[in-house]
């Protein structure tokens, strides 16, 4: 849900899978076939997840993180891991690279440009479920477009700052 202000985006836990789903929908109504699905960590691996089981395909993982000052509101370094962790083989083919959002679009763009120059890769196209309207690159497959470019306070966020002290008082009789 939209604040009135557009300047946050509610999701719930029910609306997050419907929004997966129909990300899901998006790109097999497309047509393209892909052999693996590379998912960024953390934003992309629960939509990488699903996607993965949903197209019964070999799920990938990278790390990459921006967001680190102000609880993770404020973009700062980007920073992509040297190494892609799967489960066998290689990085080859056709790739779906799926990740949560296009914010600025500069995370999307960096790897990208890095899996592009890999000669293993064939083709490679993008999947994310919301693409802010101030994002400088817009993947081939997306759900939402948010012209106000919105915070997006996302259902697992209450995890960003519960420890297990909090989660022993809350499970505590």
């Amino acid at each position: 849900m939209l604040t009135d202000d557009g300047k946050h985006l509610y999701v719930s836990w029910d609306e997050y899978h419907l929004l997966i789903e129909r990300l899901a929908l998006k790109v097999a109504n497309s047509g393209w076939e892909f052999d693996q699905i590379l998912c960024l960590a953390r934003g992309g691996m629960r939509p990488g997840d699903v996607l993965s089981r949903v197209f019964d395909k070999p799920l990938a993982i990278m790390s990459t993180s921006s967001y680190r000052a102000e609880s993770g509101t404020i973009q700062g370094r980007l920073d992509l891991a040297k190494y892609i962790t799967m489960p066998k083989g290689e990085l080859a083919g056709r790739v779906l690279l799926v990740d949560d959002l296009s914010d600025s679009g500069v995370t999307l763009q960096a790897v990208v440009e890095r899996l592009r120059g890999l000669p293993s890769i064939t083709e490679l196209r993008t999947a994310v479920i919301w693409v802010k309207g101030g994002s400088s690159y817009v993947p081939e497959y997306h759900v939402e477009m948010l012209p106000t470019s919105p915070w997006i306070h996302q259902p697992f966020e209450e995890y960003d700052n519960l420890r297990p002290d909090g989660l022993a008082k809350k499970f505590s009789v």
